[in-house]
């Protein structure tokens, strides 16, 4: 666990920075037929460098997050779980915020999500529409696996075989 108090200063606007130019805030939303809601939505910051040692300091001084490398030489720093951002992500980045109007605006967003991840809301029809709103325009819209068209249609679907599931096994 971080204790954000105690990163320097130096070292905070440090890692700052570096995050203003090569880090990013996502929110991911995957298939799932093993799962009670069709889509599991995650939350995800990460950056990727070819040099370990930077994100070495960014899993020491936030005390969470895995690194991993790929197989051409880049390495990973990711942090997904809510919890880790709510307690460790969000407080580091609310001390050592951003220069740039466009990772303010997608932090800020981010820092929405998890809120609303924390009240269930990524488990409601109204909370996905609401959430993919949010999306929209983070990280430049940047590319999507699923498009809001797919992800709120699997969910009508989902919805109407849960109603006919409910009606069946009610003896309607």
């Amino acid at each position: 666990m971080s204790n954000v108090s105690r990163v320097t200063p130096r070292v905070g606007w440090y890692l700052a920075g570096f995050v203003d130019g090569e880090g990013s805030f996502n929110v991911s939303f995957r298939k799932r037929d093993d799962y009670s809601f069709p889509w599991k939505v995650s939350l995800c910051f990460n950056i990727s460098q070819r040099d370990p040692v930077i994100l070495s300091l960014f899993k020491r001084h936030l005390g969470c997050g895995t690194m991993r490398e790929r197989g051409d030489g880049v390495w990973y720093f990711e942090v997904n779980t809510l919890e880790a951002i709510r307690t460790n992500v969000i407080p580091f980045f609310r001390r050592f915020g951003f220069l740039s109007a466009k990772k303010k605006r997608d932090f800020a967003k981010f820092v929405t999500l998890c809120e609303m991840m924390g009240r269930g809301e990524h488990l409601t029809r109204s909370g996905i529409a609401r959430i993919l709103e949010i999306r929209r325009d983070m990280n430049d819209g940047g590319k999507r696996k699923y498009s809001e068209e797919e992800i709120l249609g699997e969910l009508a679907t989902w919805e109407s075989s849960e109603t006919t599931r409910q009606t069946t096994t009610e003896g309607g």
